[in-house]
Order: structure tokens, then sequence, then C-alpha cells
């Protein structure tokens, strides 16, 4: 159980299990998903970009939708102007999130150019004019995701981590990476637990967890608080509900075929409900890459898929593919 007070909305979540922030994932369908599929204590937003949140900007509204089902929510946001972010955050708290969480670890280029994200991590003294401003304007808990630093020589995490506690932070995830590692390399797990011994608020390790038994190892080896977990629920959704299972003494549950059809075609059609053809499928194939990861003949669907030209044919082609691997389950 992770409990997030120094707020006058406390949040406790228990299993301690957090679905990561990932750009063009975990979309309203995603985090839905996700959530009925059990064992995720909570979901978080695609980060926003506190510019657009603050500007209108239709794309960053259109991304905050969230249902009720969904909490608790977290909601990231991502900026290098204190004041912008401080009213991005107000925005977040009347849109009715449970969570605000400060973006100070994505490493992409993009963002790191507009001195946001891990970038943050070079300017301490920026990093906790940030967050106390944050902090002074919402009741709800405010927590920050940061990486080791910037790269090996400049690893402040330790620095930053009592800067967001001393700053009112309820809370800190750390991902066990430089922003220079990208997502390379092994997550230095060891440097979590050093994070844990330092500060005083729940930590949230992240960093491969790649199967359900890893977020029990990582939360024995570190004395993390709740492991949250990214790219690995792309590929089994269900990764939340296994591990919970193994903290409650049960053993991992496989999804069968069955499952993973009935999931892959909710999901998609879905999508297909709600945007525009193109983006859809661009959405579409991406997500069969990663839902289709070990299953038999999945590299076939995934070759066929790039010619199909619309939504329908692509929803038929899916049908197809778990007809023929179920009628080969059956005779078998």
């Amino acid at each position: 159980m992770v409990h997030l007070a120094n707020a006058d909305k406390p949040v406790v979540f228990n299993p301690p299990l957090l679905l990561a922030p990932m750009a063009g994932v975990t979309d309203r369908d995603f985090r839905l998903l996700v959530r009925r599929i059990g064992g995720v204590g909570v979901v978080t937003m695609e980060f926003i970009s506190s510019r657009a949140l603050v500007g209108g900007h239709r794309g960053a509204r259109e991304l905050m939708h969230f249902s009720e089902e969904e909490r608790p929510l977290s909601i990231q946001i991502y900026g290098s102007d204190v004041d912008t972010m401080a009213e991005a955050a107000e925005m977040v708290e009347e849109l009715g999130a449970d969570i605000c969480d400060i973006n100070m670890g994505c490493p992409a280029n993009k963002v790191l150019k507009g001195c946001a994200g891990a970038a943050l991590m070079g300017d301490p003294a920026l990093a906790e004019k940030m967050v106390s401003t944050v902090k002074k304007r919402l009741s709800i808990p405010l927590t920050v995701k940061f990486r080791l630093g910037l790269d090996d020589k400049r690893r402040n995490y330790l620095e930053l981590g009592r800067i967001c506690e001393g700053a009112g932070a309820s809370a800190v995830a750390m991902h066990g990476r430089t922003a220079k590692q990208m997502f390379s390399g092994q997550a230095d797990w060891s440097s979590i637990a050093r994070l844990k011994e330092v500060v005083g608020i729940p930590v949230i390790g992240n960093g491969d967890v790649k199967e359900p038994e890893d977020a029990l190892r990582m939360m024995a080896e570190t004395g993390c608080d709740g492991v949250m977990i990214a790219r690995a629920a792309t590929k089994n959704p269900w990764i939340f509900r296994q591990a919970e299972s193994l903290m409650t003494g049960g053993e991992v549950e496989m999804p069968t075929i069955v499952d993973r059809r009935d999931l892959i075609l909710d999901h998609f059609r879905r999508v297909a409900g709600r945007e525009e053809s193109k983006f859809a499928l661009h959405k579409l194939r991406k997500f069969t890459g990663w839902y289709t990861h070990g299953l038999p003949n999945g590299r076939k669907l995934r070759h066929n898929i790039n010619a199909l030209p619309d939504v329908p044919s692509f929803l038929s082609a899916v049908e197809a593919f778990f007809d023929e691997a179920l009628t080969g389950e059956e005779a078998a």
C-alpha cells in the first residue's frame, strides 16, 4: 500500500503498482483496458505539455479525457516555465485528476531542447522552484518522476530527491537510467535503493520490470514503496494482475488465446470508433506489434497488416488470425 500524504486530498492505493505515462500509448482506451484487467493501483495519462494545456491547444485538451472507472488517475505535465507549470497543475486538479505529476525524466530530444523533462535535472534551483510553486497551487498530491541524472558524470538523483521532498512532493518515482542512456543498458536498481535511504517520502521504482516476478524482486532488492511499469505493459497488459497475484501468495495466470482475442478486438474497436481512420490505422499497427508478441504466427499477422488499406479490413484480419489460432488450438 502506498500513501500519498502532504495534500489536502491524500491518495492511498493498493496494490503498489503503477502504469507509467507513455506518449501515444497510455491513452483513455489503454488505461481503461489495464484498469479492467485489474491489479494496477494507479494509471497515468500520456504526459501533457503545460504550454499546450494552458494555451488551450485542442490536442492537449482531447488527451485529458478520462472516465471515473480509471481512478485513481495521475496526470503528468512537463515544461520549463514555472508559472505555466503551476497554471497547468491547477487545470489538472480542476479536471478531476487524483494526482498531479511533474515530468523531470523524459529523455526525448524534443523535450530536452525545451529545457523540460530530464533537462530540469541540470538546473536544481529551477527544479526546486517549480516543485514548490506547483505544490502551493494544489490540494491533491504532487509527485515528481526523474532519472539518475543527465549522464553518468551528473548523477544528481539524491539531490533532486531531497529537493522534491523539501518542496512538498508526496512521492518521487525514479527510472534507474540516465537521460543519455535513454532505454539502453541496464537499469540501476541499487540507486533506487539509495534514494529510498535518503528520503522519507514514498519512492516508486521504474526500469527493467519485464516480468511480474521483476516487480516483487525490485521491491525486495531496493525497499521501494511501489513499482511503475511501462513498456512491459504494452506486450502484456496482464502484468499488473499477475504481479498482484504473486504479492498475495498466488500464482501467475497466463492469458488464453480467447483472452487475448477479446482484449485486442475490444481495444481496437474503441480506437476505430473514436479516431480518424489514418491515425487509427497507425495506432492499431503499433499495438498489434506489441499484442502479438510471443503468439504463434504473430509475425505473419504483423507483416500482413502493413498492406491493409482501412480499419474494417484491419479488424477482419485480426479476427481471422485469432479464428485460425483457436482452430489450431482445438485441433491440438
